[in-house]
């Protein structure tokens, strides 16, 4: 079955660390971060990335300025690096496309070895739709993920006929999520209430009162349950990825919980809601650094041993992939999270979304 190959990795790790111990996996290879500006965690993966040689690091992000300015600060630091910008809004299924159309019409980079999925939002107040329909959180944070990495998936599969098994990567950068929720498949826009909806799609009311929603049964649309429901299909777009893609092509995809980071991504919230994530930090999450932050991203991407077992039996289901946490393979998940059945369902409807199916 899969496993780590250093048990010592912990919440303390800092990704540079987790870099040096798996430099031949980085050494001259292409690698895409979404995500990445100097206040979140994609700018200390890149780092980490750039610190054993890649032959080129795609920096992807919303905010063209913001990407100019990692590129800079990466490129002052690790001088020997080619780096390539790519602005996309993950959000919108047509900047999606545009952006991975320029991916494939790099003739010079034919091939790219891993995707690490980091871009996301939370925290978002009102209820808001994408230019697509679809609801902003999942959109941005799992719809886009998905559709960028199936567009690009040519550059994925000739990077695979060069490397061995298991050594190109799709990463998706979760959350905690998935240890408290599966989906919410009845109503993924948050039209109905709470209540209303099957008791296997409400929401951890304990949960949420911990972290300071209480009372939300009458509510339709909490920010923090978007963003739940959206990291947890994060974890299931990995298990469908593999299903599809790791017999076939060797391409795997690894899932992950980051750990409480203080970045960026909360800039939505609410200021009650910041207040009271602050006191979670200090009380009952374990905050880190974007150093350590970034670390199980890396393990996730570089472990070789996270490529054993994959469609192995265990019980009475298939293991089709990892879930992360602190640096190790976590066995956290909440059962609909990890679900086959469930990441099976979840392609479907991202086919449904996206008005196009894949198959490669």
């Amino acid at each position: 079955m899969a496993a780590t190959t250093h048990p010592e990795f912990s919440e303390n790790t800092e990704a540079i660390e987790v870099a040096e111990a798996f430099p031949s996996e980085i050494r001259g290879k292409t690698i895409m971060v979404t995500g990445v500006n100097r206040g979140g965690i994609g700018f200390p993966t890149s780092q980490a990335f750039a610190s054993q040689s890649p032959s080129m690091l795609i920096i992807v992000g919303r905010d063209p300025c913001k990407v100019q300015q990692s590129i800079d600060d990466l490129k002052a630091a690790f001088p020997d690096v080619h780096y390539r910008g790519l602005k996309v809004d993950l959000s919108s299924q047509q900047s999606v496309r545009d952006a991975a159309a320029t991916v494939i019409s790099w003739k010079d980079i034919p091939a790219i070895d891993i995707v690490i999925n980091s871009a996301g939002i939370m925290g978002i107040q009102e209820r808001t739709l994408s230019k697509d329909g679809i609801e902003l959180h999942f959109a941005t944070n799992h719809l886009g993920y998905w559709l960028l990495a199936c567009l690009i998936m040519p550059k994925l599969i000739r990077a695979a006929e060069l490397n061995p098994k298991g050594a190109t990567r799709i990463i998706n950068v979760s959350a905690a999520s998935p240890q408290v929720s599966g989906m919410r498949w009845s109503d993924i826009n948050f039209e109905k209430r709470n209540k209303d909806l099957p008791l296997e799609e409400q929401p951890d009311y304990q949960w949420f009162a911990m972290c300071g929603c209480p009372n939300i049964k009458e509510e339709s649309f909490v920010p923090l349950d978007a963003y739940n429901r959206s990291k947890v299909a994060n974890v299931l777009f990995s298990i469908a990825a593999n299903n599809r893609l790791f017999y076939k092509y060797g391409i795997l995809s690894v899932s992950l919980h980051p750990g409480v980071i203080e970045t960026e991504l909360g800039r939505n919230m609410s200021r009650e809601d910041q207040e009271t994530f602050a006191k979670l930090r200090q009380s009952v999450f374990k905050p880190r650094t974007l150093g350590a932050g970034a670390s199980t991203s890396l393990v996730a991407a570089l472990d070789p041993e996270l490529a054993q077992g994959v469609g192995e039996r265990k019980g009475d289901s298939e293991n089709w992939g990892s879930y992360l946490d602190n640096c190790q393979i976590s066995g956290k998940a909440h059962p609909l999270a990890v679900s086959n059945d469930e990441a099976e369902k979840l392609w479907g409807l991202s086919e449904s979304l996206a008005k196009q199916a894949f198959e490669w």
